[in-house]
Formats: C-alpha cells, structure tokens, sequence
C-alpha cells in the first residue's frame, strides 16, 4: 500500500506514530518558511506541515504545489499549537510534521472549484463529473447510496429474500414510457429492448417457486426527464408469493424504518394510510407532499349561489370550486406575485386563479369581493376557518385541473413560506387506485399502473357497468411529495389476466404474441403474488436533503438525456450499422 492511514482517520491519540498518508491537495498555504497543505481524501482532510528550515530537501517540491496535485507524504503526528486547533475537521486537533514527499500526479488547472460554496454551471461540472465527484458534498452521497443498498441487502436477507438479477435485454412489452431499444446482430432487423422494470421476470419467479425475491435493478425509460427523473434509474424490486396487499405493507414499513435507524439513528415516527380518493380530495395529489398541512377546500355550494358568474357556470358544467390557505400570507404576496401564481397554475391546465385576502373575521378583500354577500364572504371564512392575515386561492375547473392545479400551488406557497422542515420525512400509503384512466387522445381506458394489477374482487362486475369505478389492488409509499415506491397484487388467474388485456384493447392474439411467456406461466400453476418497487434513486435524494437526483448518481445524464463526460450518445461507425442491418434515415438538423 502507498499509504498506512486515510487523511481522516488520525486523532491525538495517534501523536508521536510515523505516518504515510495519500490524497489531492485541498488548500495551500505559505506563511515565511512552513507551508501548510490540506490534504483530502474520501475520509477526510488532514493538514501536513512543511516547516522548511528543519527539511531544506523538500522545499522547492512543496512550494511548487497546486491545488488538486496528487502526493504521498510521510512524517509524524503532532498536536497543533494551543489556540491552533480546528473544531470543524475531525482531523483538527494534529497535523503531520512533513519528513517526505513524493508528487504523484499534478494536475491541470481545474476548469472549476472543487470545493467551493459557489458551484459552477451543471453541464460543466457534469463536463468534468471525474473532478465534480470528489466534492465532499457528493462523496457523502455515494456514500450514502452505498450504506443504503447495504441496509436493504442486510434487511431482505434477514427476512429470507433471495437477490436475483434478470435480464438486461429482454422482449420489448408495452409498460408505458418508450422502450430504450438494441438491435440483434444475430437476428436481423430484431431488438431486444431495455427493462422498464424486472415485472415480467419476478412475476415468473414467483411461478417458479422462488416465493421472496428481491433486487437492486437497473432499469430504463425513453421518457422526458426533470429534477427527480433519469432514463437510466434504479430500483429496489421486492416480489413476494402466497400474500395478501398487507404483508407487502408491512414488509416495506419495516424495511423503511430500518433504513431510517442505519442511516439517521433515528425512529420513523407513523407510517400513515390513506386511499387515492382521499388524498386527491384533499391534497390535490396522489402523491402528498404531508410535512404541511394547507388541506384544500370544496366551496361548491357557496359557489352556485354567488354572484360570480365564473363560479356558477364552472358548477353548472359539472366542475368544482376548490381552494387552500395561505397562513398570515396576505402582505407576503402582492398582486404582481399573485398574477405569477397565477401563470404558474395555468401550466396545469388551469383557466385563472382567484384569490381573497381575509381583513377581519367576516370580511374578504379581492377584485371578485363585490360579487359575494357579506353572508357568502362569512361561510367562505368559515370554510376554510381562516384568520385576520390569511391569503385564500380558489381554482374554478374540471375536478381533474382543479386537482393538479391546488396540489402543484399547494407545494410551491409550503417551499415559499417556508412550512417544513426539509429534514423532516413524512411517509404514507396511498391505497386503491382506480384500475384504470381515460386516455382522452386515442379515446379509449388503459391501465393507471400497468396491465398486471389485481382488481380488487367485489369491482369486478363493474367491468360491464362502470370501468371508471374499478379500484386495482396497488399501492403508492410516498415521502416529502415523491413517489417514492408503487407496487400492486398481481393477476395470478390468466381467465382474469385476459379479460384486464381485453378491455384495454390487446386481444388474445395479441396477448398471446407479446405476453406469451407471462400467461404461459400463469397456466402452470401460478401462486398469489405481490410485489412493489421502491426508487433508490429518490430515497437517497430525501435522505441526502438533495432535490436534484442527478446528484445521487455517480454518472448521471442531463435533461436531453446526454452523458456530457463521455459525449453519449454518439455516432458510430458505417461498418457497426452494416453488421447491425441499420441503415440511419435520421433528419436534417
């Protein structure tokens, strides 16, 4: 080994003991003849002492020092001067007297910083992700990740989990987003296409007998992405047989508390359930954000009877009035904030924003005041038991605009206003999810989660009556606003499998030639399954106080999907197509 410690390991205790120790230099200092030099490494940082007078040999080399050069030093442990001492570093209590050194590696100048309160632009640092990931704020979230995928290894073995990894190329399957594709050299004009998720495979496993199985998978999807989304992700994938919705409850709220002991030392405080017409009825959302109250408010009845004719036709036309409150917000937000709410809530589909400062205990104050009486402007009050201060919002629309609309602007006054604390983790079950949505563009049902999930039994003769009130066994775990985990009993009946592909339109042909294999297993004695997903990519975003999940990945891909360290996706060469059978028909740029 070059070293015999880590730069942060060392403490008084190891004073007088002759050490050899690597790392980049972190801060250089000269001050009339001794040189200081943090060195950091993974561990921590160190200070090494060059005092030049005692050793003249090294001089030259350790003024011609730069950050980010690479060296190995030998020399022995001292305590700092009294008064000297650095609290903020665990190392701070010694340093190391500088008897030899080696360079080596030096380094070019960094295109930026590396540790630095003042972070360059993103595509630069992704540019140069091999210098942005020795910050130490992202090495304490790789370190992070890695201590929870060892809690989620450790907690699933102690339960009898087995880890079993599917395949990487598989049949391409309709599960939603695009499949990212790969053509078969072997079979021409054929593809294998990326997993969206193992479901098929685990489904299989469950037929097979492996009845708890478990995997940190990596998955893919062709989709658009944003701050909490990849093409390339991963995924805890948990699949259990001969068990009903609750034992996968249970499994995952113990699972997630124990990653809240490994990884905070703390107890996880309630792990709430609520179903999917509740918190849409009363967060707007399917996946709450309830760190925060802010509930929102149905004023319909108010609102068919009042003057404010926006009000009464949305009523009349089968919408909803609904709103939220603001607490003591009427003088944060003046009327040029309140019109970018207002642009701000037409991004989800939203027609305007109406909204009412509370003056007293009976009175609003608003542009639209004048259409209610002064009895409607006291139930108003009274509805959403508002105060003297308070800063009503109300969404005329659709109950599905209202919904998105209320939930995003819900989210975005809580950061505003400053009503949680982002350290704090609130989880909850979301439960019963209609089987299926309304896909208004091709005019037709199809799945909410995927084709798989177990309607629950006493909704099946709804197929016939009412589709829309169909509720599937599934389940969403969600923390601080994210999706953070969503999974569903499966079909084990291929009679029931079949009917679920029949109503959104992939007949049996079609089932037979793209799921052949799945409903293949189901005939041979297929046991009751049930399974889930967690993303490991957001847990360790929530747990690392991060809202960005590209800072989670060692190699993360930008919002166009692009590797800007590797410059993927590429060309490639004329003779690899040749081999491939694909001719490139790509449009002028």
């Amino acid at each position: 080994m070059l070293r015999t410690k880590t730069c942060g390991e060392l403490r008084a205790s190891d004073n007088g003991q002759t050490v050899t120790v690597c790392g980049w230099v972190d801060k250089y200092r000269d001050h009339a003849g001794i040189v200081f030099i943090d060195l950091r490494d993974r561990y921590g940082k160190l200070q090494i002492k060059f005092d030049l007078a005692e050793n003249s040999e090294i001089q030259q080399l350790a003024r011609s020092l730069r950050y980010e050069d690479v060296i190995q030093v030998t020399g022995m442990v001292e305590p700092r001067p009294a008064g000297l001492e650095n609290p903020k570093l665990a190392t701070g209590a010694i340093e190391v007297l500088a008897q030899d050194m080696t360079l080596l590696n030096k380094c070019k100048t960094p295109p930026f910083e590396i540790d630095s309160s003042n972070l360059a632009n993103e595509e630069l640092r992704l540019k140069y992700r091999f210098l942005d990931l020795r910050r130490p704020e992202l090495q304490e979230l790789m370190i992070l990740r890695h201590k929870l995928c060892k809690s989620t290894r450790d907690y699933f073995d102690e339960l009898g989990f087995l880890e079993i990894e599917t395949p990487i190329m598989g049949r391409s399957t309709p599960e939603g987003a695009r499949d990212y594709l790969v053509p078969s050299r072997v079979h021409a004009g054929m593809f294998y296409a990326l997993p969206q998720s193992p479901q098929l495979y685990k489904q299989i496993l469950m037929v097979a007998g492996y009845d708890r199985y478990f995997q940190i998978a990596r998955c893919f999807r062709d989709e658009d992405l944003r701050a909490d989304r990849q093409p390339e992700f991963t995924q805890i994938d948990v699949e259990m047989a001969f068990v009903q919705r609750e034992d996968i409850l249970q499994t995952i709220d113990g699972l997630i508390r124990r990653m809240v002991k490994d990884l905070r030392g703390e107890e996880l405080g309630e792990i709430v359930r609520l179903t999917h017409a509740e918190v849409m009825e009363r967060f707007g959302s399917d996946k709450p954000d309830l760190r925060f109250g802010m509930e929102l408010h149905d004023l319909g009845d108010i609102a068919t009877a009042c003057g404010f004719s926006v009000f009464n036709s949305t009523i009349q036309n089968g919408g909803r009035v609904r709103g939220l409150k603001a607490d003591g917000a009427a003088e944060k937000y003046s009327r040029k904030n309140i019109d970018e709410l207002t642009e701000f809530v037409k991004n989800y589909g939203a027609k305007g924003l109406a909204f009412f400062r509370v003056k007293s205990a009976t009175e609003l104050d608003s542009p639209i005041a004048k259409f209610f009486s002064a009895e409607d402007q006291a139930k108003i009050i009274a509805r959403f038991d508002a105060k003297q201060g308070d800063l009503l919002f109300c969404v005329a629309d659709t109950n599905k605009v209202s919904s998105a609309a209320l939930g995003a602007l819900r989210n975005r006054l809580a950061k505003e206003l400053n009503l949680y604390d982002p350290k704090t983790m609130k989880v909850a079950w979301v439960l019963d999810f209609p089987m299926y949505a309304w896909n208004e563009e091709e005019n037709r049902w199809e799945a909410e989660h995927h084709p798989f999930c177990q309607p629950v039994d006493e909704d099946i003769p709804l197929f016939e009556t009412d589709p829309g009130k169909i509720r599937a066994q599934s389940y969403d775990l969600v923390c601080n606003g994210y999706e953070a985990a969503s999974g569903s009993v499966r079909i084990h009946d291929p009679a029931v499998q079949q009917k679920v592909f029949n109503f959104i339109g992939i007949t049996p042909d079609e089932a037979e030639s793209r799921f052949g294999f799945l409903l293949d297993a189901l005939r041979y004695g297929a046991p009751p399954h049930a399974g889930i997903a967690l993303g490991l990519d957001r847990w360790v975003m929530m747990f690392g106080g991060s809202d960005n999940i590209r800072d989670v990945i060692a190699f993360p891909k930008t919002q166009k999907a692009a590797d800007m360290m590797t410059g993927a996706p590429s060309d490639v060469d004329a003779r690899q197509l040749r081999d491939l059978h694909i001719k490139i028909d790509a449009p002028a740029t």
